[in-house]
């Protein structure tokens, strides 16, 4: 019986292991990266980083300077300047506060207004032109 069952048993083939050499004039190249292509960093970031800098040299810095300028136009307001307001009303300083200027835009005729409202200071003597609103 152990003859039969001998017989009715395929053969199991023997695994050769081979291994492959590749010559040496064929670059290794790592997985995910092509040759030839540039980085992640030369693609992105540095066109990124340039775009910023041209947006700071062009917006940012011209509008901080702005502000600064603004701030100290209204921080150095004194009683007797003669005042151009946002809402287009002249008038003269006749008491300074903290945060708002008593203000004379006629005779007899007083009123409160905020700080921040003041667009810009007129020279003595100096009458206010269409550009002067800006």
């Amino acid at each position: 019986m152990n003859a039969v069952f001998a017989q009715t048993q395929p053969e199991v083939p023997t695994v050769v292991k081979q291994t492959i050499v590749q010559p040496a004039t064929q670059p290794v190249v790592q997985q995910g990266a092509q040759p030839g292509q540039p980085s992640m960093l030369g693609t992105l970031v540095i066109p990124m980083a340039i775009v910023f800098g041209i947006f700071y040299f062009m917006v940012i810095r011209p509008q901080k300077r702005k502000d600064n300028d603004r701030k100290k136009l209204i921080d150095n307001v004194k009683s007797g300047d003669r005042l151009i307001f946002s809402g287009g009303m002249i008038g003269t300083v006749a008491n300074v506060k903290d945060n708002v200027l008593v203000v004379k835009i006629a005779e007899n005729v007083k009123v409160e207004i905020v700080r921040g409202a003041v667009l810009k200071v007129l020279e003595k003597g100096a009458e206010p032109t269409a550009a002067d609103s800006n």
